[in-house]
């Protein structure tokens, strides 16, 4: 049985560690945004992120077997469709033209913030291979388990949210910093070379799941 400090305090450095590696794709992302776009246009990006790892950490803490065995069945055809939709977002902002944001500057923003936020959280939903890491986290940490309180699992799932989210205000925070320092040519190799390590990253995963795939068959 944990008590509240435990589960505030692991539960925390589970979302650090979960968000932590930016150099991934969705990290990758999420700085291009924050330089591109401004400092809350990343953190946001971070957000979609951060909700679909409580997601998948829920199904853990509450025991829910049928989507854990569902996503064990089907994670080739969910790891197929992560990379598609990884190859699209990185054509997408390899084509992104910064200069029409300067002769648009205003646009809707609370709007962006929302696209930011479901964007990633469909990038990052349509893989399922983050709840195998949370499986490892849960055991070395010895986190809360569907047999746990309610409450405790509730406080469990919200620290891991607040530990994510830090973290992404940390790095968008920092990066938002060096921002004034870029210039809209600058912007504009960022989004290329950005895109193409997302199209990369989505390749090599893809290339992955089907060796993996027909190794098995």
């Amino acid at each position: 049985m944990l008590n509240i400090v435990d589960i505030i305090y692991k539960g925390f450095l589970i979302g650090v560690l979960i968000s932590a590696p930016t150099m991934g794709p969705i990290g990758i992302l999420c700085l291009q945004r924050t330089l591109s776009k401004g400092q809350w246009h990343g953190f946001f990006t971070g957000v979609g992120a951060a909700l679909s790892d409580v997601f998948y950490a829920s199904i853990i803490s509450l025991g829910m077997g049928f989507i854990l065995d569902f996503i064990t069945v089907n994670q080739y055809i969910l790891k197929i469709i992560a990379s598609t939709l990884m190859m699209v977002f990185g054509a997408y902002i390899f084509l992104s033209n910064p200069f029409k944001r300067l002769r648009d500057p205003d646009g809707n923003i609370n709007e962006s913030y929302l696209q930011d936020t479901v964007t990633t959280f469909i990038l990052t939903l349509s893989n399922p291979s983050i709840i195998f890491v949370y499986i490892i986290l849960f055991a070395r940490f010895n986190f809360i388990a569907p047999e746990e309180k309610l409450f405790s699992i509730l406080l469990g799932l919200a620290s891991i949210l607040a530990g994510a989210l830090s973290w992404w205000f940390l790095i968008t925070f920092l990066v938002g910093k060096l921002r004034k320092k870029v210039n809209l040519h600058v912007l504009l190799i960022i989004n290329r070379i950005v895109g193409i390590i997302i199209i990369a990253f989505a390749i090599y995963y893809l290339a992955l799941t089907l060796m993996h795939h027909s190794i098995i068959v």
